[in-house]
């Protein structure tokens, strides 16, 4: 590989805006993963289970059917995509918030998942002591369950972060490849072995490799300084 053939002007950018994705999916995905996890932890209804199947459809479904749902969803011949251009007075398909969208929904089941195993795994007699002295569910929530499943929250973060990170088609069919706009790593990847540019795939593909391995990487920090 010929680092002096690389061209940086054009290396960084989707590097940036992948990370810019990752890490605002990834929080946003956070966010919700923990509510919904925490909520169907610790309730039962008839078709939970139909539920909880929806929830985790996005991680078995291939990308381009998620990316073509999203597209009908969000285009500009659906009343949700006119709502948000009416507001923000731009589509959202095209833009890179499309790309945040599309992670989101693809980084949300690893999210729930781990945090449903880690709000499953609290002893519900350290909830019920709480409550016992007065305290509310959502001070039971911030002072008790969360704390106790801090290690499963990382995990659940980090998880979501590697996976929007590497999203690549259902962000190519809203998000498209625009570079310097909507551009992320996995799209450049793409580009530069279809036009034969081994060099920089080679790049932007170490770039994902390090990063995603950094992160994973903190998963695995040992608790207690034990191996």
């Amino acid at each position: 590989m010929n680092v002096s053939a690389i061209d940086w002007a054009v290396f960084w950018p989707p590097v940036r805006l992948s990370l810019q994705v990752a890490l605002l999916s990834s929080v946003i995905a956070a966010v919700c993963g923990i509510a919904v996890a925490w909520k169907m932890s610790r309730t039962s209804f008839r078709g939970k289970i139909f539920l909880e199947t929806a929830f985790m459809l996005p991680l078995v479904l291939p990308p381009t059917v998620v990316g073509f749902i999203l597209l009908v969803l969000l285009g500009r011949k659906s009343l949700l995509g006119r709502w948000i251009e009416a507001i923000f007075s731009a589509p959202v398909i095209f833009s890179w918030w499309a790309a945040v969208i599309a992670s989101v929904v693809v980084a949300f089941p690893l999210v729930y998942q781990t945090m449903k195993s880690g709000f499953s795994g609290i002893d519900r007699d350290l909830e019920d002591a709480g409550r016992s002295i007065g305290a509310n569910e959502w001070q039971v929530f911030r002072y008790i369950s969360l704390p106790l499943a801090g290690r499963a929250l990382m995990t659940a973060f980090i998880l979501g972060f590697a996976r929007a990170l590497g999203e690549f088609g259902a962000t190519l069919m809203i998000a498209g490849n625009i570079p310097g706009k909507t551009q992320t790593v996995p799209t450049a990847i793409y580009v530069a072995v279809d036009s034969g540019n081994q060099t920089m795939a080679w790049m932007w593909t170490g770039s994902v490799i390090l990063i995603s391995f950094i992160m994973l990487l903190l998963t695995r920090q040992p608790r207690d300084g034990k191996a």
